[in-house]
């Protein structure tokens, strides 16, 4: 939708969109140059570590509305995370003349195509740093909050191929919206689709045959952004393509709720983590035992590392990695948490001001 995106930008000449309230460079990043035709005209930024060694795995991240990759690798911790156990990082990185408030174009067909636009771009960045780095291709994992998170269901829709699995943050179901008023209306919840319906979108983006990636949704119950609904959807469009009929093993992590589902293998391949009274963001521990990422909006400090988590359900960690539902399935729930204060700052308030003064939204 690069028409509509100029029209905001054109419409909004004299009014200053949002900005990041960080401004923190991040020096840990290098930029991947000259990846291929790039259709989507996205940036792309590399974090390889000193302990990385050839076949290990690769992990590409993508921020959220507002954010760059910068903001996300401080924010996350995912650098933090591929210091100490060696994997590669890739950010792709949306550039404000594609979208004026850097959110990756989830809902647009011509981006969100098999071979067009941004899912493209990624694919092609994916490649090139496979080859360059020689990292494992049946280890290579990807993960999003917000747009990004939708970007990311995308991605492992149209190129499943290519992934071992995939985390959702704060994310909505791929193939859910073809617009942009059709974008909101799924953010708040309203018309989402049944999951067998969904689930036919992600059959239908490629000529994929092979086992599906695993999946983990993480949503916070006090989101205004990207309404908890989007994480049921995300769940119900998974478990059918996976097939999963049987109910979850479910349980509590840190004080949270966990589900997750298994293959008849008895691999988890679902799972799901809902994080009490947290606003739009992505989960991130400073205190205790995995403690990664940095405090800043949409980066929430709610007790429990996203990062670390999903790291350990995709076998990053080594020795470190722990069955974590398993051991605290009878766990008490701990009382709810409040979100910190800029958590209930909400992106879509923002970008539904920029459209409505563009004429795209009433």
């Amino acid at each position: 939708m690069r028409n509509i995106a100029d029209t905001i930008n054109r419409l909004n000449s004299q009014r200053r969109l949002a900005e990041p309230t960080w401004t923190k460079a991040n020096t840990r990043l290098c930029i991947l140059p000259d990846f291929g035709s790039n259709p989507g005209d996205l940036l792309a930024w590399t974090y390889i570590p000193k302990r990385f060694q050839p076949g290990s795995p690769l992990v590409v991240v993508l921020h959220g509305c507002t954010q760059t990759a910068a903001d996300y690798s401080d924010g996350s911790g995912w650098s933090e995370l591929a210091d100490k156990f060696g994997f590669a990082l890739l950010f792709p990185e949306q550039q404000r003349k594609n979208n004026p408030n850097l959110c990756f174009n989830w809902f647009a067909t011509e981006d969100t195509a098999r071979g067009q636009g941004e899912v493209c771009s990624i694919s092609q960045m994916i490649e090139v740093l496979r080859d360059r780095l020689s990292t494992d291709p049946a280890k290579i994992y990807v993960t999003g909050l917000s747009a990004g998170g939708a970007m990311a269901a995308a991605m492992l829709a149209t190129y499943p191929e290519m992934f071992k699995g995939g985390a959702i943050i704060a994310g909505l179901p791929y193939g859910s919206a073809s617009s942009i008023p059709e974008a909101f209306d799924r953010m708040r919840g309203h018309g989402l689709q049944e999951s067998r319906v969904l689930a036919d979108r992600i059959r239908r983006a490629s000529d994929y045959q092979g086992p599906w990636p695993s999946i983990s949704v993480w949503h916070g119950t006090a989101d205004r952004t990207v309404d908890s609904l989007n994480m049921e959807a995300i769940l119900g469009q998974w478990r059918s393509l996976h097939e999963l009929d049987q109910a979850p093993i479910t349980g509590t992590v840190n004080g949270h709720r966990v589900r997750k589902w298994s293959n008849t293998e008895g691999t988890t391949v679902v799972e799901a983590y809902t994080i009490n009274g947290m606003g739009h963001g992505t989960p991130i521990q400073r205190v205790g035992a995995h403690s990664y990422g940095s405090p800043r909006p949409f980066m929430l400090d709610v007790g429990i590392s996203s990062t670390w988590h999903i790291a350990n359900s995709w076998e990053l960690l080594g020795n470190e990695r722990t069955p974590i539902v398993e051991q605290e399935v009878n766990a008490p729930a701990q009382p709810e948490r409040r979100s910190p204060r800029h958590a209930n700052r909400s992106v879509s308030d923002v970008i539904e001001d920029a459209l409505r003064k563009a004429g795209l939204l009433k």
